[in-house]
């Protein structure tokens, strides 16, 4: 049997390009307004070492994962591992985290009371929308002592699994990126402290109550599709991301106190 020696080096050679296109060109990765700060100092830095990275800035938490899912961005950095498990079932995706970022503390907040028990009866209280950050906000409550859950719900929580509310509060379910403006609106709200900042609503660290740093399924993950774990310009990126200095101070400085790397230092 003969073998065209050039038409098989033209194959293998298109073959190692079509390989190699799919880690060609700036790194894409899909975020959210309440993450862009440190990641545009990532991007930064990542030029200087010869790394070209683009933020493709999202205003909800669906579309990310359908362009990663789609192949239009390579990586998204929004969401916990918990959200991604619901996402992945509700849309048919299969997405996985590659590496962790930060966790954020969220919180109860009001401009209206300044402690729980000046919540008057029949009081509104904005929760966010999604199921799992949702059932974050009614587990807020219940640690406020302002409702009761069924006992074992955690983070499969529902309204519906309220068994004592004994000031009737009245429970509108708010998107997420939206709590913020809602403030003025209701009594009190579940409160992510970076979109805080960024609407300037409220003094970030005038919660209520936090719920706490010790909670590892809420550290927001870089996620991918399977296949992509050995993109080189992805593990150059987040290596940036999670150990410059220049990143941490941007981290500091935007976040306060109000978060922790997720990755061991």
């Amino acid at each position: 049997m003969r073998i065209n020696i050039a038409l098989l080096a033209g194959l293998l050679g298109l073959t190692a390009s079509a390989w190699g296109a799919s880690y060609s060109g700036p790194l894409k990765i899909g975020t959210t307004s309440a993450m862009v700060p440190p990641l545009e100092t990532a991007v930064a830095e990542a030029h200087k070492q010869g790394l070209e990275v683009k933020i493709i800035e999202f205003t909800d938490w669906t579309a990310p994962n359908v362009s990663v899912e789609n192949g239009d961005i390579d990586v998204n950095l929004f969401q916990h591992k918990p959200f991604l498990e619901n996402a992945n079932k509700a849309g048919g995706f299969n997405l996985v985290p590659y590496a962790p970022a930060i966790i954020n503390n969220v919180g109860l907040y009001s401009k209206k009371h300044t402690a729980f028990d000046q919540i008057p009866s029949g009081g509104t209280v904005a929760i966010a929308n999604d199921p799992i950050n949702e059932a974050r906000g009614l587990l807020l409550l219940q640690k406020a002592g302002l409702i009761t859950l069924k006992p074992g719900v955690a983070l499969n929580a529902t309204p519906a699994d309220i068994t004592a509310n004994p000031k009737k509060l009245k429970i509108i379910e708010v998107e997420a990126v939206q709590l913020s403006r809602a403030l003025d609106e209701v009594d009190l709200a579940q409160g992510y402290p970076h979109y805080l900042t960024l609407s300037g609503t409220v003094d970030p660290n005038s919660a209520l109550l936090f719920d706490g740093l010790e909670h590892p399924e809420y550290v927001i993950q870089f996620v991918i599709k399977p296949g992509h774990e050995d993109d080189p310009r992805l593990k150059k990126f987040v290596d940036i991301y999670q150990h410059s200095p220049a990143v941490r101070a941007t981290m500091d400085s935007f976040y306060g106190k109000l978060y922790q790397p997720g990755w061991s230092q």
